[in-house]
């Protein structure tokens, strides 16, 4: 009987603690609802949370939404490009010499803040190490955190794929994910990369597209990112062709990869290559697409 009644207990308690983490969250959503994933109050049930269920994954993505949002501050900071980030300039100023000065709104981080959100996310990662979720919360924070530096993002997403290789099952939103999603997860960071637009982050670009495609050699997508790097970076037009063109015999209809041969074409003044592309977008482009295509084919002559 004494048994049983240790039994009994040992089973209420966690059943009384889940009941308790069920209210703080409640609390935690209400505050968040109101005053933001940093208002007043948020930190305080957080750490009551914590105590509560301090493996609760809900806890923890809260505890690196807390932080994460805590460490940063936006200022207005001016840049000589038109782009910077990928973002466009919130306001263009002229100086004492007619030269067009750029502003852009930042985000800057505390480290110490950013720090603690980064150990959330890795205790939250060592305790559901299956969980895409938060593999890709850490990426997007190394991310941001380094802008046009983004040397941790990328190995943090190459040491990912790797891993990615071995592991036979991962979770995304509590739902089985399979190689595709995956991929296409990958190609999103293959676009961030390309969207900063830095030194660095396009050898990011390529080095991620490249493992890819050595992982996944029948995705046009990473196969486009390589020849772009090759056309972007190199401006190396017979390299970034054979690329778009092996795409191409992988999916006949690429956007991508047809667009940028007609402006390979193009800057190599390369009639004939032209028209075969933009016959090409006729056939498979936007209704917009075509009518330029059609137009730019009767003014070279079809």
């Amino acid at each position: 009987m004494k048994r049983i009644m240790i039994f009994a207990a040992a089973v209420l308690m966690p059943l009384a603690l889940m009941a308790q983490s069920d209210r703080y969250e409640q609390r935690y959503n209400l505050l968040v609802s109101k005053l933001g994933p940093a208002g007043v109050g948020v930190e305080t049930v957080i750490n009551a949370w914590e105590k509560a269920d301090s493996t609760s994954s809900n806890m923890l993505l809260a505890k690196f939404n807390y932080y994460f949002t805590k460490s940063q501050t936006s200022e207005v900071v001016s840049k000589p490009g038109k782009k910077y980030l990928g973002m466009d300039p919130v306001l263009t100023l002229k100086d004492s010499t007619g030269t067009d000065i750029y502003y852009y709104q930042e985000n800057m981080y505390d480290d110490e803040l950013y720090g603690m959100a980064v150990k959330a996310a890795d205790k939250a990662i060592s305790i559901y190490p299956e969980k895409l979720d938060f593999r890709f919360l850490k990426a997007n924070a190394y991310i941001a955190y380094e802008k046009e530096s983004p040397d941790m993002a990328i190995a943090y997403l190459l040491s990912l794929v790797e891993e990615s290789t071995t592991r036979k099952v991962w979770l995304y939103n509590e739902q089985p994910s399979d190689a595709t999603f995956f991929s296409e997860a990958m190609l999103d960071y293959c676009f961030s990369f390309y969207t900063i637009g830095s030194p660095a982050a396009m050898k990011a670009f390529l080095a991620l597209s490249e493992r890819m495609n050595q992982l996944d050699p029948r995705n046009p997508g990473f196969i486009n990112n390589i020849g772009s790097y090759h056309l972007v970076v190199n401006e190396d037009y017979k390299t970034a062709l054979k690329y778009y063109n092996k795409a191409l015999k992988l999916q006949p209809d690429d956007y991508t990869a047809i667009k940028n041969c007609v402006t390979i074409a193009r800057r190599q003044k390369n009639v004939k290559m032209e028209k075969k592309y933009l016959q090409m977008l006729v056939q498979h482009g936007s209704d917009s697409d075509k009518l330029a295509a059609q137009a730019r084919l009767q003014q070279i002559g079809k």
